[in-house]
């Protein structure tokens, strides 16, 4: 997600004549809630006592340089030395879960977060290895995508043929590129420092792996019976306010101005229907293995706080298709479809996949998909729900699921590429199952640790939470 973007003039408040889909228990695709009916005034703000996720808000972080750097550590969780030291025996720098964590006082609901780490033999799933294969996907595919965001898709060409990168499979660089292309299609400013193959050291922050975190801590919170009420009061309580953009930032807002969900969504929020609802799905399908209809209703929750239409048809295709590719047992081509099947079918979102998935069937060369693409959305915002979710479906159809060329398709198309390169990367390194099956050059530059400031996660390492997403997801 970018930093700063701003919004494109819609024709219509509701983008499609299909009302939010909501799924359905039986996995049988989706059921429709009429939802607000169109041109409706926004409500009047609630009283305090309405809004439960104000209940006890002392103050607000509004800019990132007040954001806590995790010095600390609350009760149970992981300190971040502990994610950073591997003992001895363990190979590429991954750390095993503590045997035990240690012991905390009983709290009410709702008073603070669940232990990060439980105790007893279901501490270490198999089902470990292939999330920590998600997690890195992710983690790679953002990164990769980092130094290109925001440049069009000729920039993003020329920046990787003049460094001899082209087909995109590796890292981009800097060395070699000739002055003048630089100059023509400078790097993402924010993101060059840290995300260049000469720079990386470490997975720096980002929303996309910023809002995987918050989902883990909503589960362990809440378990997976979460509300939207429950997701807005975790964001009040430990979402920095100068961490949010577009959809997030305005919903935040509207919390702050005492509206509530769906309210969040709609009031004067012209970025609904963007890729925000998108990056936060995967959590929801990496808990529900084999349970697309329960990852979907969860990334429904999670995405009414801010979006709508498209932005939430989004988020129901990667749940599902996540939670469909998790159980170890699917292709690429059998989680999409699984996907899709959650999408209502009439909609730009499902027109939109369709496209490219059957795109990415017609061409040999993944740069002609791409130009299908562009051509026919191209009129869309380049952070915009359809033109993102149809290029992450086409990368992933192309590449027949391999990790690799994945990510670099998926970079390589341009729009949203932080975005896009995590979403793919993270399905994609569910189908490989282990982080073993991941290759070196993409794994090893992040040194088994993330940054964020989401609080208490600062410094962990992947292996870390691929166990405690692996606990939330054997969960009932």
């Amino acid at each position: 997600m970018p930093p700063s973007a701003q919004p494109h003039p819609a024709p219509d408040a509701r983008p499609t004549d299909l009302p939010d889909p909501v799924a359905s228990p039986d996995g049988q695709g989706t059921v429709l809630d009429p939802g607000p009916s169109p041109g409706a005034p926004d409500p009047a703000p609630l009283p305090a006592a309405g809004r439960p996720w104000l209940a006890g808000r002392a103050h607000v972080r509004s800019h990132p340089e007040q954001a806590p750097t995790s010095t600390g550590t609350a009760p149970g969780r992981i300190p971040p030395h502990a994610a950073r030291t591997p003992p001895a025996g363990r190979e590429h720098g991954r750390t095993a879960a503590p045997a035990s964590a240690p012991p905390r006082a009983a709290q009410p609901p709702g008073a603070g977060p669940e232990p990060l780490l439980r105790t007893g033999p279901e501490a270490d799933p198999p089902e470990a290895a292939r999330l920590e294969a998600a997690w890195l996907g992710r983690a790679v595919g953002c990164l990769l995508g980092k130094p290109v965001e925001k440049l069009p898709l000729e920039g993003i060409r020329a920046l990787a043929r003049a460094a001899g990168n082209w087909p995109l499979d590796d890292w981009f660089s800097e060395r070699g590129v000739p002055p003048e292309v630089l100059a023509a299609y400078p790097w993402n400013r924010r993101s060059a420092p840290t995300s260049l193959a000469e720079n990386i050291d470490g997975m720096p922050e980002d929303d996309d792996l910023n809002y995987p975190l918050l989902g883990l801590l909503l589960l362990q919170r809440h378990g997976k019976g979460f509300t939207t009420a429950d997701v807005a009061r975790l964001w009040l309580d430990e979402l920095p306010a100068g961490r949010t953009f577009t959809a997030e930032r305005i919903a935040y807002r509207n919390l702050l101005l005492g509206l509530e969900p769906p309210v969040t969504a709609t009031h004067h929020n012209p970025f609904r229907e963007w890729i925000g609802a998108l990056i936060r799905a995967d959590v929801h399908g990496w808990t529900n293995p084999g349970d697309p209809a329960a990852a979907a209703a969860q990334a429904y929750r999670d995405a009414a706080l801010t979006h709508t239409g498209n932005g939430v048809y989004a988020a129901l295709f990667v749940a599902a298709a996540t939670a469909t590719a998790a159980t170890g047992r699917s292709d690429v081509h059998t989680a999409l479809r699984t996907g899709l099947a959650f999408v209502p079918p009439r909609s730009r979102l499902a027109e939109a996949v369709r496209f490219g998935i059957r795109a990415a069937g017609q061409e040999a060369d993944f740069d002609l998909v791409v130009d299908r693409l562009h051509a026919r959305y191209g009129h869309y915002h380049w952070v915009h729900a359809v033109p993102n979710t149809a290029l992450i479906a086409a990368a992933l159809t192309h590449a027949d699921g391999d990790f690799s060329r994945s990510v670099c398709r998926a970079v390589s198309g341009g729009w949203d590429t932080d975005s896009n390169g995590a979403t793919a990367g993270a399905l994609a390194g569910l189908l490989a199952g282990s982080p073993d099956a991941l290759p070196h050059r993409w794994t090893a530059p992040l040194k088994n640790r993330l940054a964020t400031t989401v609080p208490g996660f600062d410094g962990i390492g992947f292996d870390a939470l691929a166990h405690l997403t692996a606990q939330e997801a054997a969960r009932s």
